[in-house]
């Protein structure tokens, strides 16, 4: 059955806080998951989140510490004394347990680690907050079942054992030589089945998957969904194996990809929720609103220079707005499908063959839209021939240019080092206006001759 946080059980918890009765509390969470938990405290006044996280035993605080959202598990971190920190870091894998700690000051990093007991997991620890948070090192646990390819099949057995019970679930058995490099992976079947006196070398499956430390966390979320993986190794420069990422990090990171992406095109520069600030609200969204400011200000300086023509051929104004909205919509479509491409590593294929498929597309399109509106203009509003023709050839070549520019942007931003959902955003739409502007009145000055 779905856990359900009504109205009536948050008031229930703030009364048992309130009345701090520990009884009821544990009752009401006991065999309630993590996840489940975490929201119930998301929903609670400060002050009662705080004090059922000090309730609950370490096991079950340092799963919903992870599942919090960053900016409570902050504001509560600030409030445990640093041996209660550790006291949770050592429940956790660590991968979870550098996270946490990632998010504290250099001061209270080193308060804490000095206060975890288990001496192995402060180093490793210690190991994984050294690499980028965005490569696989930072995404890596260290823990994991390693097997050498010169045991036997017993001895392998004896020391997998050993192993698991440091590790929360074990997706993979990795095969390694005497100096710790990646040999292989051991099927569990294979294992079953052989002899108890049969070297590992000799059946075990030399092709594995894997990442290097430095690898970028988006390169690694392509791998794995590329080869439908649960969990993958990762290895040093010396080919030396040092964790294994699994698929629930990796989906973290897709998600927080999809949402920086989103934002993006969205016209948003930094990474806000609807109940940031009003300061870190504005800061994300007004740079963005001052290249559109800047953009509109370009596309009037335009307008400005065809002044006469608009006084000669009024009906040309009217059409001013749907032109650059054509070209901005058309520019998001064609860019929004290429960033789509590059972060699912799907756009494969010559660039030429590409361009040439957008210019018969948007032709097309093109041509059908420009029909449309010739065809409506003349009968509804009565225009001559050569205003409609002024519109229609237009607003095909602006279909045109704005896919062409919404197509190769992205690409030249990816390769140039830059986030190509950047393309998406208010930067294609602002510069397909003005682009979509200037095409329309360059065409009209030289069919209308003005």
């Amino acid at each position: 059955m779905t856990f359900e946080i009504t109205k009536e059980l948050i008031e229930n918890v703030i009364g048992y806080v309130e009345q701090k009765n520990d009884t009821a509390l544990s009752e009401l969470f006991f065999d309630v998951h993590h996840a489940d938990i975490a929201e119930v405290i998301e929903e609670l006044p400060f002050d009662e989140a705080l004090y059922i996280i000090k309730l609950l035993d370490s096991v079950t605080t340092s799963e919903v510490l992870i599942d919090l959202d960053e900016d409570t598990r902050e504001k509560i971190l600030e409030q445990l004394t640093a041996k209660e920190i550790a006291e949770e870091i050592g429940e956790l894998d660590t991968d979870d347990a550098a996270d946490i700690i990632s998010e504290l000051s250099e001061e209270r990093q080193g308060e804490v680690m000095l206060e975890i007991v288990d001496e192995e997991h402060a180093k490793e620890i210690e190991e994984l907050l050294g690499y980028d948070e965005n490569s696989a090192g930072g995404l890596m646990a260290k823990e994991l079942v390693k097997v050498n390819e010169n045991w036997t099949v017993l001895k392998c057995v004896k020391e997998m054992r050993a192993q698991a019970e440091e590790v929360t679930r074990v997706h993979s058995i990795y095969v390694i030589d005497d100096a710790g490099k990646l040999k292989g992976r051991l099927s569990l079947k294979d294992l079953l089945v052989a002899s108890t006196r049969t070297p590992i070398a000799e059946f075990y499956i030399p092709k594995v998957d894997f990442v290097r430390v430095n690898d970028p966390a988006e390169d690694v979320a392509n791998v794995m969904r590329k080869y439908d993986l649960e969990a993958i190794p990762v290895i040093d420069e010396a080919d030396i194996l040092v964790g294994r990422i699994t698929i629930d990090d990796i989906v973290d990171v897709i998600k927080d990809e999809a949402d920086k992406d989103y934002q993006m095109a969205a016209g948003i520069s930094k990474d806000v929720e609807a109940n940031d600030t009003i300061w870190e609200l504005t800061k994300a969204r007004l740079p963005w609103l001052i290249l559109a400011l800047f953009g509109g200000f370009i596309s009037v300086s335009i307008l400005g220079g065809f002044e006469t023509a608009m006084k000669t051929y009024p009906e040309l104004f009217f059409f001013t707005p749907l032109i650059a909205a054509m070209a901005g919509n058309v520019g998001v479509q064609s860019s929004a499908i290429i960033v789509q491409g590059l972060a699912n590593d799907s756009l494969k294929g010559s660039l030429w063959k590409r361009l040439l498929k957008e210019v018969v597309q948007s032709l097309i399109n093109g041509f059908v839209l420009a029909s449309l509106l010739m065809s409506a203009g003349m009968l509804f509003l009565g225009f001559k021939i050569a205003i409609g023709l002024t519109v229609a050839i237009s607003l095909i070549s602006v279909i045109m240019i704005a896919s062409i520019i919404g197509t190769f942007v992205p690409i030249i931003l990816d390769k140039r080092g830059v986030d190509p959902a950047l393309a998406t955003g208010p930067f294609i739409t602002t510069s397909n206006d003005i682009f979509g502007i200037l095409i329309y009145f360059m065409i009209a000055k030289t069919i209308l001759g003005f």
